[in-house]
Formats: structure tokens, C-alpha cells, sequence
């Protein structure tokens, strides 16, 4: 169960920090800080998002958050597909180097 400071203080009895989310599990409690932040960004655009995340049951902030995680997960892809060609270079041989020509060939 994810809450807000405000359930994090009935359910468990105790007053939480602000900015602090949990995951409260039977007989664990797990925080996580959350920073806040000042974007600017069109007003109307603003209003457009805030549109979608409705229709998708969600708060901009959590729209935003999902999207944060995707942007930050893309140095990893990155990284996975450097890893790839490292193990491929070995088991791909083309025979001879090609010319400038033959590789832009399509």
C-alpha cells in the first residue's frame, strides 16, 4: 500500500515528515523522500497533461514521476546495448574491412 503523509498517519498512528512516502507492509514500514520541485512550462499545456493524467486515473505528479523514471532508465538501455555489441564483437566476423562506399550501400 502506497500513502501520502496524511494515510501514513492514521494507519500507522505516528506523524511522518512531509515530502516522505511509504509503503506500509504487515509487519514493515518502507520511506521514501520525495524532493519537490519548480517547473514552468505553457499553461495551456499544463492543463492538456493534467487532462490525460485524469483520464488515465492519475495525478500529474504521479504522470510525472512515471515519466522521470523512463527518461533516467534510457542511459541504462544505452548501456545494455553497449554490453551487447562488446559480447557480439566476438562472434560476428565479417572476413575484411569494407570500404566507405560498400557500408553506405543500402
Amino acid at each position: 500500500m502506497v500513502g501520502r503523509r496524511e494515510d501514513l498517519r492514521v494507519s500507522v498512528g505516528m506523524r511522518a515528515p512531509q515530502n516522505i512516502y511509504c509503503h506500509i507492509h504487515e509487519n514493515s514500514v518502507h520511506y521514501f523522500r520525495m524532493k519537490n520541485i519548480t517547473l514552468s512550462a505553457d499553461e495551456h499545456l499544463i492543463e492538456q497533461a493534467r487532462e490525460t493524467a485524469r483520464a488515465e486515473y492519475k495525478t500529474l505528479n504521479a504522470a510525472f514521476r512515471e515519466w522521470l523514471e523512463q527518461y533516467t532508465a534510457r542511459n541504462g538501455d544505452v548501456e545494455k546495448y553497449d554490453r551487447l555489441m562488446q559480447r557480439l564483437r566476438g562472434h560476428v566476423v565479417a572476413g575484411r574491412k569494407f570500404t566507405r562506399e560498400e557500408m553506405n550501400e543500402r
